[in-house]
């Protein structure tokens, strides 16, 4: 869509506003909105200025003016938004230069997509997501210098089967129960198509929809793959329809990766592969059909891997699902078909086009903009040093004996571990300017300045329990 298109689109919708979205670092989308009567093709050349002194992780306040520059391709009408309000997304440059700002997400991705064809190796990384969240009908939570907790409820948690509920039909999944069975079981098919709906209105492909494993209302929605931009975009279009309908009828979505104790969390399984003028490269007649640039790839992931959970599990709660047992893919391997693996061959189509990998460790709390671009710049060190991932484990690496499991290497097991090996391994990040020494350096600031240390110095409910009488 071009700048005329756009202003066609408001005038047949009779939009009153021009909604401007941006991405700030932690990934949450920022957002201002102008009159309708400020839309003009200029605002795609001038943009808007605004304070990027109070955006998280950005500017000093005695250097705080920025301009947001619309993506006029990424126009669509806001469903939810009472009066009628074009959204577009916006890229975010320095107002002196017009360069583009070395912290915003999306022009990681833009660097990420031109460093690919400055290689030779492709032209175009395609992406392909899988976001799980869950869907609680309350969420309450609270901290201070006294007192702490969280408590969240779902009429579909097993923990309700004995709850003196009006009309408890006792139809709930148990602990790693919910994939996938019918209603009543399966209490949110309706909910999850509402949001399907509201996603393919937006032009976003959709795949499937379905309960996760585990109880008290976790899903899946699959988005159809797509190039890397584009899909983070769809990513934070994604993450802003299923809490909005959530809202809407009343109830609460998160990704957060683990909310919910002794039970499966969310993850987001992450495929991707590299096409050069119109033609897959990973497909081959190595092992399990790919080629030697795949391998090579999956090597550059699980080298880097270390490196990789700083930006795609950035979170202290994402290392709470990081553990044996609940299906979380901690063990840097991969295999074909092998859900244990943190990389993963899908064999579902032997078609060359359908050749992909599927990195397994990421979480839906993930700037999906650094992290798909970190994941490519990973795989892209791999095919150029031709690193090689060693041999692949088909078997189930989470029966291994202790003795065999520790023989293979596992993702970091806290945030701080995943920073520190960011810290120590980003040169790969580097190349092509595509992620800049400020912006990792930043990054890691940031997260343990809000995150880690905030909560490291912190009592936990089970630390009353453990040490209150000792």
């Amino acid at each position: 869509m071009t700048p005329a298109e756009v202003i066609q689109l408001a005038k047949d919708s009779n939009a009153r506003f021009v909604d401007l979205k941006f991405i700030d670092l932690p990934g949450r989308w920022q957002h201002f909105s102008v009159p309708v009567s400020e839309l003009d093709e200029s605002m795609f050349e001038d943009g808007l200025g605004f304070d990027g002194s109070s955006i998280e992780g950005w500017k000093a306040i005695n250097n705080s003016d920025m301009l947001v520059i619309p993506d006029a391709s990424t126009a669509k009408i806001d469903p939810f938004i009472q009066v009628p309000t074009i959204s577009l997304i916006c890229d975010v440059v320095e107002p002196d230069t017009r360069q583009a700002y070395q912290r915003d997400p999306r022009g990681v991705v833009r660097r990420a997509q031109a460093y690919l064809k400055s290689t030779g190796i492709g032209d175009t990384c395609f992406v392909g997501p899988e976001a799980e969240f869950f869907v609680f009908d309350n969420a309450q939570f609270h901290q201070d210098a006294n007192s702490g907790y969280f408590e969240i409820d779902s009429s579909e948690g097993i923990w309700n089967s004995g709850a003196g509920l009006e009309g408890n039909s006792g139809h709930r999944p148990r602990h790693k129960g919910g994939y996938f069975p019918v209603a009543p079981v399966d209490s949110q098919n309706d909910l999850r198509n509402e949001m399907v709906l509201e996603l393919e209105d937006l032009g976003i492909r959709i795949e499937c929809q379905h309960h996760e494993v585990a109880t008290a209302g976790q899903g899946e929605i699959d988005m159809r793959f797509d190039e890397l931009l584009s899909m983070a975009d769809k990513v934070m279009w994604f993450k802003y329809v299923v809490k909005n309908v959530a809202h809407r009828n009343g109830k609460s979505a998160t990704f957060m990766p683990k909310p919910v104790f002794e039970d499966n969390g969310s993850g987001m399984h992450t495929h991707q592969s590299i096409w050069k003028d119109g033609r897959p490269t990973f497909a081959g007649d190595g092992y399990a059909g790919m080629s030697q640039t795949a391998l090579w790839y999956i090597g550059g992931i699980l080298k880097h891997a270390p490196a990789l959970c700083a930006l795609s599990n950035p979170t202290t709660n994402s290392y709470k699902r990081l553990v044996p047992g609940f299906e979380a893919p901690n063990k840097l391997a991969y295999s074909s078909r092998n859900r244990s693996a943190a990389v993963r061959i899908p064999m579902y189509s032997q078609a060359p086009a359908a050749k992909r990998l599927e990195f397994r460790t990421p979480d839906p709390t993930a700037n999906p903009y650094l992290a798909f671009a970190a994941m490519l710049m990973a795989g892209l060190d791999g095919i150029q040093n031709k690193i090689d991932p060693g041999a692949p484990m088909d078997m189930n690496i989470y029966d291994l004996p202790p003795e065999e499991a520790d023989k293979v290497p596992s993702a970091p097991g806290s945030l701080e571990e995943s920073l520190e090996a960011l810290r120590n391994d980003h040169e790969f990040l580097l190349k092509g300017d595509v992620f800049s020494k400020d912006l990792i350096e930043a990054w890691i600031d940031w997260k343990y300045e809000n995150e880690v240390v905030p909560v490291r110095t912190r009592p936990t409910p089970w630390e009353f329990m453990l040490y209150y009488d000792i």
